[in-house]
């Protein structure tokens, strides 16, 4: 199922397409998170509870908006480590702890054009036709690995209203800091074809840089195939 984006003119600064998404998610103590968070951002919680995200994909078509460059030119697999929070005018968003992707002149330009950590890691994704595979070794303060094979096992059914799909993924906003200052960046994209999901986890430490042990529960578990994005300029958060 394809997901497209038709984008509002003015701020647009980047097109890009998402593949292959594995949305896993844990649940973990507030306290754990919210030191981590800059005001004026609020954490945001579902029934009293944060949640960490640790999602691998691809990315391909990678542009600035409106520039024709063939989709391989900017092709790449990523893992992201992620949680959520909000604004104080009630935006929603996302908060990246960590972004690592095998394209270092995406890594660079990300870092300086919106702020977020973006680093450049070694990531291997592959296809066997019924398991997706992704391997990820990378550097922060400590090394930080993930070994996963993921696959959909249902069909496409859009996030509830109110449900905890809705508040995972349900964010067209992303929230960090340029030269001390908190900035938004509105990410534009149709709603999440989700899908239910399997994983057979080798290895995750990809919170290990953040002093955060994932709880041994088994995680949330989100699919989705493609989907179509267009990232605003960042702006500067009000207080």
């Amino acid at each position: 199922m394809t997901a497209g984006v038709v984008a509002r003119p003015g701020r647009v600064l980047l097109s890009m397409r998402w593949l292959d998404l594995l949305f896993a998610h844990w649940p973990i103590d507030v306290g754990e998170l919210r030191a981590r968070i800059p005001p004026p951002l609020q954490l945001d919680t579902f029934g009293g509870t944060a949640w960490l995200g640790v999602v691998p994909f691809r990315m391909t078509h990678v542009r600035p908006f409106g520039l024709p460059l063939p989709g391989e030119a900017f092709a790449f697999a990523e893992v992201n480590v992620r949680t959520y929070v909000s604004a104080p005018d009630g935006t929603r968003g996302i908060w990246f702890l960590s972004l690592d992707g095998a394209h270092r002149p995406s890594a660079t330009a990300a870092r300086l054009g919106f702020g977020v950590p973006y680093h450049h890691a070694r990531v291997m994704a592959s296809d066997d036709g019924e398991w997706l595979t992704e391997r990820c070794r990378c550097m922060h303060s400590r090394p930080a690995e993930l070994a996963i094979r993921y696959r959909p096992v249902g069909p496409v059914a859009p996030a509830a209203a109110g449900s905890l799909e809705a508040f995972l993924t349900d964010r067209l906003s992303l929230f960090a800091v340029q030269r001390g200052r908190v900035t938004e960046t509105r990410v534009e994209h149709a709603p999440w074809p989700l899908q239910d999901a399997e994983a057979e986890i080798e290895r995750n430490t990809m919170t290990a840089p953040f002093g955060i042990t994932l709880p041994s529960t088994a995680p949330h578990l989100r699919f989705a195939r493609r989907l179509d994005t267009v990232a605003h300029r960042p702006r500067t958060v009000a207080r």
